[in-house]
């Protein structure tokens, strides 16, 4: 049995609602901790839960709610503005992916922490830490404080945890690219082809687009731009004006033109800067441990980034289980994470450099992946390791 009963969890993003269900599953009372003042609605674009992210969901009992709300994707095809195909990867047999909106993902994993009875408040910003001997207490910005056992990080990739950690943590990454999403226009055919997932290395920016369950076309698009636009300056800026920007760096792809010509600006979902973070030198110290974003935020080129902060957030669940002291559990949650997480965000890295090249990437592209498909990039080598990873729950976790 733990000596950890009790942990608070800062952030109520997706990490921080699986954290919470997964350190229940362990036996462990987790409260969720919020600093926005409301559950996030209408924030971030589309990504892909993954099949290994899918059968960590199954650990907590949230992977139904999250195939309800998720676009099976069997394939990804790879081609330029011009409709030209030079790539496609088929998923392995039987492990499709799921496209899906943040803020619906958002909403399920959090549904499904308040049903099951944890404890979610908003409006509490951390600000800092006391640790003692036998907890850690929470202080934040409106006076109020809480104390348990251990505190996890889960707050995203601008964490105060991680700051509160190590003073001098990296920070984000900006990649040069602005993040857009929306759908088509209604009574419009999708030009996707059915379960796939097409990629385009359009002449200015990078476009992609797959068939909705009502017929509509869901797409989004990474416009390169030189300097970053955080979120908030992203919305102030008026729907028709973004809009009007990715209608005339799509000008001359196919079929983005076609997608964006009867897309609605009212529709519109603004990302703003897309980023990465750096390798974090520090995921713990004494009884605060980051998770998801917090610790580890690869490109979106990956799609991968949701996957692998829920399989951190089942992982550190199990450590803390099985290990009787944060000091013994948690390096054996980085043991288990860090070496996957890196891998990963490095080979997504060398994807993500292409898209903002524009014309250059396309060119770069349409050149290599046709050799590279039919000789060593196969679905098998390059998903395999990824797709096929699972988290034995019922395996002990040892220190060492």
């Amino acid at each position: 049995m733990t000596s950890v009963k009790t942990a608070l969890v800062i952030g109520a993003g997706i990490a921080g609602p699986v954290t919470a269900l997964a350190l229940r599953k362990a036996g462990i009372e987790a409260t969720v901790y919020e600093a926005y003042p409301a559950a996030a609605t209408g924030l971030g674009g589309a990504f892909m839960v993954a099949p290994n992210g899918l059968a960590a969901l199954r650990i907590v009992g949230v992977d139904a709610a999250v195939r309800d709300i998720g676009q099976p994707i069997a394939r990804m095809l790879i081609g330029d503005g011009n409709g030209r195909r030079f790539g496609e990867f088929a998923n392995l047999p039987g492990l499709p992916n799921l496209v899906m909106w943040r803020a619906e993902l958002c909403r399920v994993v959090h549904d499904a922490a308040v049903a099951a009875g944890i404890g979610v408040e908003y409006g509490k910003r951390l600000v800092g830490v006391r640790e003692g001997r036998t907890g850690i207490t929470a202080e934040f910005a409106d006076g109020s404080t809480a104390t348990a056992d251990v505190l996890v990080g889960a707050d995203g990739i601008r964490s105060a945890v991680r700051t509160l950690i190590d003073p001098e943590a990296v920070g984000p990454q900006y990649v040069g690219l602005l993040g857009f999403g929306g759908f088509g226009g209604p009574g419009e055919p999708s030009p996707a082809e059915p379960e796939a997932m097409h990629f385009a290395f359009g002449k200015r920016a990078f476009f992609g687009y797959w068939t909705l369950h009502d017929g509509r076309t869901g797409w989004f698009s990474n416009l390169p731009h030189e300097k970053p636009v955080p979120i908030a300056e992203a919305r102030r800026v008026p729907n028709g004006d973004w809009l009007r920007q990715l209608r005339s760096a799509h000008a001359d792809d196919r079929p983005a033109r076609e997608v964006l010509r009867h897309a609605d600006p009212a529709e519109l979902i603004v990302v703003g800067s897309l980023e990465i973070l750096p390798k974090v030198r520090h995921w713990h110290r004494g009884r605060m441990v980051l998770v998801g974003d917090a610790a580890h935020a690869p490109s979106s080129s990956s799609g991968q980034g949701a996957s692998l902060s829920i399989e951190s957030a089942v992982q550190v669940a199990r450590c803390l289980r099985d290990l009787s002291d944060p000091a013994a559990a948690f390096p054996a949650y980085e043991r288990l994470r860090r070496d996957r997480v890196e891998k990963i965000a490095a080979n997504a890295a060398k994807n993500n450099r292409q898209k903002a090249f524009g014309p250059l990437g396309s060119a770069v592209m349409s050149l290599a992946m046709p050799l590279a498909t039919r000789t060593f990039l196969k679905p098998e080598k390059m998903l395999g390791p990824v797709h096929n990873y699972r988290i034995d729950w019922a395996e002990t976790v040892t220190a060492g």
